[in-house]
């Protein structure tokens, strides 16, 4: 088995922290179960670009469990757990081309490294690896049946391939499913942005100006859990609607450049590129913090910064420290990349195991459905979806009603009203 990790010295902590997110994933454990006796991937070869935590091991494990042939690489340079990676390799067996820190050609190197086992299933988190595919390994097309995406960034990715008509296989959307986006990007990343930002800085964020840049579902959770630290909260948006809702969730909405004059901590969560950039930076207030939860290191133009920068030093371990010419300083987070997997340890497991239980139905859904989809990008089916779902609600002990026969029949009929 080929793999490219940092140590497999490490493997022995990365086992403990599988098990531990483990714990923690119950809907995951009732698929896995399933899995393990039925082998309804069995045979599939999978190329997955995933952020390589210890919740994803569990999806890994899962999957193996159900009988795929995987290859895992990490879909951001930054989120790899080295001792997870590690555990992979020697006590799962799993193949793993994965470090923290890697630079841009290992990167790509470790991309093309996922794709070595002629790929019938892909499994990103970005869409690198279909994009990789499409571009340089159109060779590879001919042996795969279909894929999911797990992020927003992806999704619109690929949406854009389909409008194109350049998209070559079926790709099911897990973002898109309401126990995943719902839930992963709104307490997930809302409660694990504040905790990258917090590990990163060890500043205080009761009575700062907090700015959320974007309020899509990442956008409301890292809002909604900066105001509950005590932060005085601001949002800066493009969709009338969003900004509406943000006003109407009591915080206070301004365009951002007014928003660059007042902010404390800066946070995006777009998707788009060129949130923040030198109109902003030169108006920050001396000691701003900035820092970026959206998925790739687009959202904080750098190189602009650097452009109007007389001095750079590593102040932190995530914290580069940016002397303007003008004389003030600005601080970035995680070199632009996502804070929360950056400099701490992304989602808890607990929201992962509604977005990874996703994941695994998903691939099972292709598998049995590849030749019926067209070259499109679908929606996780809406029973998989109610079913997680519930699977949810019972590992919390929740229960809830169910409609009588005259309620249903109630809300289907046009004939009754007052």
């Amino acid at each position: 088995m080929n793999y490219d990790v940092k140590n497999l010295a490490l493997a022995a902590a990365g086992k403990l922290k599988i098990e531990w997110a483990n714990n923690q994933m119950k809907v995951l454990n009732l698929i896995k179960a399933r899995f393990k006796k039925e082998k309804p991937l069995k045979g599939v070869r999978v190329a997955a670009c995933l952020h390589v935590t210890s919740e994803t091991a569990n999806l890994m494990i899962t999957l193996k469990e159900g009988g795929a042939d995987i290859i895992l690489c990490a879909s951001n340079p930054l989120s790899t757990q080295d001792e997870v990676a590690a555990s992979l390799v020697k006590d799962y067996g799993i193949a793993t081309f994965a470090i923290k820190g890697e630079d841009n050609a290992t990167y790509y190197r470790h991309l093309e490294a996922a794709l070595q086992n002629k790929p019938q299933m892909t499994m990103d988190d970005g869409a690198d690896v279909v994009s990789m595919i499409h571009s340089k390994r159109k060779d590879l097309l001919k042996y795969i049946i279909g894929g999911t995406e797990e992020t927003t960034t992806g999704v619109i990715r690929l949406k854009a391939m389909e409008v194109d008509g350049v998209l070559k296989y079926p790709i099911i959307a897990v973002n898109d499913a309401n126990t995943k986006h719902m839930f992963d990007n709104r307490y997930g990343t809302g409660q694990s942005t504040i905790d990258g930002i917090i590990r990163a800085t060890n500043v205080l964020l009761a009575g700062s100006n907090f700015v959320v840049c974007g309020y899509g579902w990442c956008g409301r959770g890292a809002a909604m859990r900066a105001k509950g630290m005590g932060a005085n909260v601001y949002v800066t948006e493009v969709d009338p609607l969003k900004a509406i809702e943000a006003n109407m969730d009591g915080f206070m909405v301004v365009d951002s450049v007014t928003a660059a004059k007042i902010g404390d901590i800066f946070v995006t969560l777009t998707g788009d590129v060129d949130v923040l950039t030198d109109k902003h930076f030169k108006v920050m207030k001396d000691g701003a913090i900035i820092c970026n939860s959206g998925h790739f290191n687009v959202e904080i133009n750098l190189p602009k910064l650097k452009n109007i920068s007389k001095n750079i030093r590593q102040m932190r371990e995530f914290v580069e420290e940016y002397t303007l010419k003008n004389g003030k300083k600005v601080f970035v987070l995680g070199d632009g990349r996502l804070i929360n997997l950056a400099a701490a340890e992304g989602h808890p497991a607990s929201v992962m195991d509604m977005s990874f239980a996703n994941q695994a139905l998903s691939a099972e859904f292709m598998k049995k459905n590849a030749k019926k989809l067209k070259n499109k990008v679908y929606s996780v089916p809406k029973n998989i979806d109610e079913n997680i779902a519930s699977l949810k609600l019972k590992s919390m002990g929740i229960t809830i009603d169910t409609l009588t026969k005259r309620q249903k029949e109630y809300l289907s009929s046009w004939q009754e009203g007052t």
